[in-house]
């Protein structure tokens, strides 16, 4: 391999709803006795899935597969209503860490729905985070990802509303949402795009460096939708090799000139230190950046309860008082730190 250098994509890796999943989980895992059960992947990476197997948690498909009295954690893809409502006659301990951007479609759903709309969603077919979102109002929503499949949708005799996958690239989305707007043009649309602020910052950088580079590497797993995303950017920009990685292993000896690096948005940044150091660039590393993020999400609300009770009893148990006892700092506590720690533990 003979890099010459390395454009390295910012923003990228980990959003503040990865973070927020991530640190979570590990809460539970630090919490209870295993195993921890998790309702689909807490997120669409495969290092992240499988460091947090190595510590107990057993990650399933059908919440009916969770025994009786187990604590239980929801994905941040979000969850259909009956599988929360499932999660907590089942669970002793149930933590929704649905990422609060799909909180916020699901409510528009409800709402629309609510108020006499057919709702035309764009979104993946089988994504988690569609499926979740459908389920909310099954009998009002419709959905589409294609021209073709919003051509095909009948004529309805309610208002319609347009709303959409939270990970979608622009691109998927905006063609669209044209077609969209041209069948039914009163459609409502919400005043806040659905598309994730994240996923956008990301395709932003990705498109800043790819004009000068040789070969894009894009980290992420292949059921990621904004990893995926991300890679189909890349070849949309032009570049000769776009290479989508999970791990330093996959990268190619055989990579030369400029490289571009980005990541998807739960994959660790500890991955981008590894392949950084693979690439090993003779003139270095230019990091790119196009936007700062500084957005937090903080704990879901079982969590915070259930930090505030240690807190108190770690308090007491130490000989202090609890109106002296310091804020538990969460959002300086980065989720890469977290996973690296679950590593070593």
């Amino acid at each position: 391999m003979d890099v010459q250098k390395v454009l390295l994509a910012s923003p990228r890796g980990f959003c503040a709803g990865v973070e927020m999943a991530i640190k979570a989980l590990a809460w539970m895992v630090r919490s209870f006795d295993a195993p921890v059960y998790c309702y689909h992947e807490i997120v669409h990476n495969k290092i992240v899935v499988d460091r947090f197997k190595a510590q107990g948690v057993i990650f399933v498909d059908d919440i009916n597969d969770v025994p009786i009295g187990k604590p239980i954690m929801l994905s941040a893809h979000g969850s259909a209503p009956e599988v929360v409502a499932a999660a907590r006659k089942r669970g002793s301990y149930v933590v929704d860490a649905v990422c609060p951007l799909v909180t916020k479609v699901h409510h528009e759903v409800k709402t629309r729905a609510d108020r006499g709309y057919h709702i035309v969603y764009i979104g993946h077919d089988g994504h988690e985070e569609a499926v979740g979102t459908m389920a909310v109002a099954p009998e009002s929503i419709s959905r589409v990802e294609s021209v073709d499949q919003v051509l095909a949708l009948p004529i309805f005799t309610k208002p319609v509303a347009l709303l959409a996958q939270t990970t979608l690239s622009h691109r998927e989305w905006h063609e669209v949402a044209v077609s969209v707007h041209q069948r039914f043009p009163d459609v409502w649309t919400p005043g806040r795009s659905d598309l994730c602020f994240a996923t956008t910052n990301r395709q932003s950088a990705l498109m800043e460096i790819a004009p000068r580079c040789d070969a894009l590497v894009v980290i992420g797993s292949a059921n990621s939708s904004n990893t995926v995303a991300l890679q189909q950017l890349g070849i949309e920009a032009g570049c000769s090799r776009v290479l989508r990685i999970n791990d330093d292993f996959e990268l190619p000896d055989d990579l030369t000139g400029v490289v571009g690096v980005t990541a998807g948005a739960s994959a660790p940044e500890e991955l981008v230190d590894r392949i950084l150091k693979k690439l090993a660039p003779r003139d270095g590393v230019e990091e790119v950046r196009v936007t700062s993020e500084d957005e937090y999400f903080p704990p879901p609300r079982n969590i915070r309860e259930l930090q505030s009770v240690f807190e108190a009893a770690s308090t007491v148990l130490l000989g202090g008082g609890l109106l002296s006892a310091p804020d538990l700092e969460d959002r300086t506590l980065a989720a890469s730190t977290i996973l690296e720690t679950l590593q070593s533990s």
